[in-house]
């Protein structure tokens, strides 16, 4: 049994979810769960109409080639770029002929990194040309390049340990990989760690679940204080090449060149379009992905999918009101606005959207529910969700609307680069969730094409997005938090 601390919070008290009494209320008369439980299971037709427009009938495959139009056209859109400023164009457009409303660019000042020409070559025990990505925001190396001794480290403990050895010498990092959130560190500081210690550059090995000889770019971050030293990422085989040949006592010697530079930040926008709610227009559900992608592939499934998705959900609701006979109105209209928002420069650490948190946060109170699509729109497992107690009983209740096509669990940790300003503020949020090791096989790589994407499943994953996203902006009451 789920119970819940008795607490007043201006006026709303809340109890047992089990119990039949109140959990919440709007100032006019408090509602038990049971009757939440009733609100929410009147949507099971429209979720199933929602669901049989996207996944079998005239809407299946349009996030699919709207997405492959967009990432054929313009290709990959990293921060600072003409492409990236393209595609904002682009989708622009197409979002006001969609008939979406409201429809805008709300500008930022993004980072503009661009990695230029760059060559990894071992000269020792063996001469090998090497696959390498440079790191976002790292700096370059002098025009004639670095030549230096290696230093292999599997954790920074090790680098530690051996500190003296590393003076003067390329530090290279064989971390093994257990999960994304913990190997990535590895990505984000190394250059900082092997600066500490007096190294002339890092290479570290690619954070990825799987690898055909495919680096992994990414951001990494420099500390104020430790000098900047150039950083690139190798293969998941080359690092564990040097590994053994340094465990055999070889001398490995490597000449790095990179052409990498910063650039002033540069102008760039926020996509915002809704669907403007019909009894709490101030009220918002915000779904999102982001439109930004590194300098390789087409970033088709980092985040291309993510955001077409979102942009897919808003679609479906308006178009819902053509197809479905019980409806006497043209549009399926929310009485909360949903707020599509395709962010600029995630990629960078979230600056886009930490500018729209700034200019919006002063409405907090007035958002249910921030959403972002960025973990691969493959078949979804479920929803990702933070929030209160009595929220995640509620979004369970919600899920079940997915049963017809068996997408019903709720996990822990609702989250986003883009959304988690408004999360760590008390905002319930929530993400998608799928194949993570599939997405990490082909994240920040050149393998991140359309050819990852399946229209079938980008279809199922835009039935979630729209059902989730529709039945809280049309409850009666926003989302309770703690």
């Amino acid at each position: 049994m789920k119970f819940l601390l008795f607490i007043f919070v201006g006026g709303v008290h809340l109890l047992s979810l089990n119990s039949g009494k109140a959990i919440y209320g709007n100032g006019n008369r408090q509602r038990t769960f049971q009757e939440i439980k009733e609100e929410i299971a009147c949507y099971g037709d429209v979720a199933k109409a929602i669901i049989n427009l996207a996944v079998y009938g005239k809407a299946q495959n349009r996030s699919y080639e709207r997405l492959a139009l967009l990432v054929d056209t313009v290709g990959p859109r990293p921060s600072g770029s003409k492409n990236l400023e393209k595609a904002i164009q682009i989708m622009h457009q197409n979002l006001q002929e969609d008939g979406l409303e409201n429809v805008h660019l709300e500008p930022v000042k993004i980072p503009h990194w661009e990695r230029g020409e760059e060559s990894a070559v071992m000269l020792e025990p063996r001469e090998h040309k090497m696959a390498i990505l440079g790191l976002g925001s790292s700096i370059g190396t002098p025009p004639e390049g670095i030549t230096a001794e290696v230093l292999v480290v599997t954790s920074f403990d090790e680098l530690q340990r051996r500190a003296p050895e590393a003076r003067g010498k390329i530090v290279v990092y064989n971390q093994p990989y257990s999960n994304y959130s913990r190997t990535v560190q590895y990505r984000v500081q190394g250059a900082v760690e092997a600066a500490k210690v007096g190294a002339l550059a890092s290479l570290i090995r690619s954070v990825a679940s799987f690898s055909i000889y495919s680096p992994h770019t990414g951001i990494q971050e420099y500390q104020d204080g430790v000098p900047k030293i150039p950083t690139a990422c190798i293969t998941v085989e080359d690092a564990e090449m040097m590994s053994r040949m340094a465990s055999r006592g070889n001398r490995i010697v490597i000449h790095l060149k990179m052409g990498a530079r910063n650039y002033p930040d540069a102008d760039s926008f926020n996509t915002v379009a809704e669907i403007i709610g019909s009894k709490y227009p101030e009220q918002v559900v915000l779904v999102s992905g982001h439109l930004d992608s590194w300098d390789v592939g087409q970033g088709a499934m980092d985040d291309g999918g993510g955001a077409f998705i979102s942009w897919e959900a808003l679609s479906l609701i308006k178009d819902l009101g053509k197809y479905l006979e019980s409806l006497t109105v043209e549009w399926l209209r929310p009485k909360r606005t949903l707020r599509l928002v395709l962010w600029t420069a995630e990629e960078q650490g979230g600056i886009g959207a930490f500018q729209y948190y700034q200019l919006h946060k002063a409405n907090i109170s007035n958002y249910s529910l921030v959403m972002e699509s960025d973990l691969g729109t493959f078949l979804p497992s479920g929803l990702q969700f933070t929030g209160s107690e009595k929220a995640r009983a509620i979004m369970e209740e919600i899920m079940n609307l997915l049963r017809p096509i068996n997408i019903t669990q709720v996990f822990e940790a609702g989250e986003g680069t883009d959304i988690n300003f408004w999360i760590q503020a008390g905002v319930p949020g929530a993400s998608l969730l799928d194949d993570l090791y599939k997405y990490f096989s082909f994240h920040h790589s050149h393998g991140d094409t359309m050819t990852v994407m399946d229209p079938k499943q980008m279809n199922v994953a835009a039935a979630v997005w729209a059902v989730v996203s529709y039945v809280v902006a049309d409850m009666e009451e926003m989302l309770p938090r703690s």
